[in-house]
């Protein structure tokens, strides 16, 4: 789970709580209550349309006021101002609002800390919702707040981003804005517990809660690299696509750092304030991902941002990535940093099927990495690290089966392309000429029985750390 309520959110008044505490529908007085306190104006902003929707992602519990900002001004598009509520699961007090409230832009921002699965259908939290323009959910237990699925609180919100308004969370709260919610409502995972079984207790999502414009197939992640959380986003991104939580066979992890804060527009481009945020894509099935055992997820695409980078959403980057594994639950080292592939210029490959990032020293037939137990249609990536480099990569191919492989080569180098038999006798070679020339060649295997092929990428001039990719089908 995430951590408790910030330490800010601080014992309210006396006066003011006896003032503005309301009592769910259907629920004695002698049970929990929700407490709804209001900061600034006592009367709604009203006009006919707003400039939304927008959204704020946080790392950590706290308002960010960089992008809080821009979305209170995306919202009312430059003019007039807007009605803020915070949802809370816990706690007392206002610390979200104490910093929203004094922000040009805004008429007002209500508190409501809701205790019970029932709150969700409490009138007076669900007519603040709607006549809200933008509700944040506070730091807290996620567990908490997807029990609201299915109240009328999921629809009041949804009201909201229809109407041009917009949605925003930190910590728990930003765990419940994606599309697949890590619930915690087992217990909370660690990377090191969710690679070595990514199907541990602790490891439970919630679906079809919220699904905002632009922002499908992602899990959202937070506090990420202080607790060290990229291993068990891995594992996330591995479920969703394993037990087909997602559609499209891919999931986006998005992992933002304490302090930052993604503030994501109405186009569905993401910008980054503060320290750092991750979008994490699996776009393949994971090669193991069984109860019981430690993961194993080759080829992770991994999108590193700094602050004032951004990450679009709508359309989706098919490069600017590094790539990193698991296997038998170790993690490559360096998760949190790579060398970006920032060639863009060739056809990326297909996605579907394995992913599969080279591993040194595999500079000779005897050395090949073996990629005969990917699914096909596969992807293999590696970099020609010297102008001396070649790169082996070991498969089978059965009686009638063709064999395709159309490699992305970078600007950085001109690599050439050879099949070659079990005994090293090239077969078939592309050898197109200059730097970031692709290459491909095709074969039909027509002897009897399957037999072992050996490909080999080999630098001619130049190197350099971006990678190529070649997309290798067989039919």
């Amino acid at each position: 789970m995430s951590p408790s309520r910030n330490s800010r959110r601080l014992t309210v008044t006396a006066a003011v709580a006896a003032l503005l505490t309301v009592a769910p529908l259907g629920v004695t007085a002698a049970h929990a209550q929700v407490t709804r306190v209001r900061q600034g104006s006592a009367t709604d902003a009203s006009r006919a349309s707003w400039s939304g929707p927008a959204y704020t992602m946080n790392g950590s519990g706290g308002i960010v006021t960089a992008t809080m900002t821009r979305a209170i001004d995306a919202i009312r598009g430059g003019t007039g101002a807007i009605d803020v509520v915070v949802i809370a699961g816990s706690g007392s007090g206002t610390p979200e609002c104490d910093v929203i409230t004094p922000l040009a832009g805004v008429n007002s921002c209500t508190t409501l800390t809701l205790t019970a699965t029932a709150d969700g259908n409490n009138s007076q939290v669900n007519t603040d919702i709607r006549n809200a323009e933008f509700v944040y959910f506070a730091g807290g237990d996620q567990c908490r707040y997807v029990a609201w699925k299915g109240t009328a609180l999921e629809a009041s919100v949804e009201s909201v981003v229809a109407k041009g308004g917009g949605v925003g969370g930190g910590s728990a709260g930003h765990h419940v804005n994606s599309d697949v919610v890590y619930d915690a409502c087992a217990a909370s995972a660690t990377s090191a517990t969710a690679l070595a079984n990514p199907y541990d207790r602790s490891l439970t999502f919630t679906t079809g809660m919220f699904r905002w414009p632009n922002y499908a197939g992602t899990i959202n992640d937070s506090h990420f690299v202080t607790r060290d959380r990229m291993g068990r986003t891995i594992a996330f991104v591995a479920r969703a696509v394993k037990d087909g939580l997602v559609t499209g066979g891919k999931a986006w992890g998005v992992g933002v750092e304490e302090g930052a804060s993604l503030y994501v527009d109405r186009a569905g481009r993401a910008t980054l304030s503060g320290p750092s945020a991750y979008v994490v894509l699996g776009d393949h099935q994971p090669e193991v991902a069984v109860s019981g055992q430690p993961l194993t997820y080759t080829g992770v695409k991994i999108w590193k941002l700094t602050n004032g980078q951004s990450y679009d959403f709508a359309n989706r980057p098919t490069c600017g990535y590094y790539l990193r594994s698991v296997r038998a639950g170790v993690p490559d080292s360096s998760l949190y940093s790579g060398t970006p592939v920032t060639d863009c210029s060739s056809t990326p490959p297909p996605s579907g099927g394995s992913s599969y990032a080279e591993v040194e020293p595999n500079d000779s037939r005897t050395a090949a990495n073996d990629i005969s137990g990917l699914t096909y249609p596969a992807t293999v990536t590696g970099d020609m690290e010297s102008t001396a480099d070649r790169d082996y990569f070991s498969l089978t191919l059965g009686s009638g089966q063709t064999l395709t492989v159309n490699c992305a080569v970078p600007s950085a180098y001109d690599a050439d392309l050879y099949l070659l038999s079990a005994t090293g006798s090239t077969l078939t070679r592309s050898v197109n000429d200059g730097a970031g020339a692709d290459e491909s060649v095709t074969l039909t295997r027509t002897a009897a029985g399957s037999a072992t092929y050996h490909l080999d990428l080999e630098a001619y001039a130049g190197s350099g750390a971006a990678d190529y990719a070649c997309a290798i089908t067989k039919s």
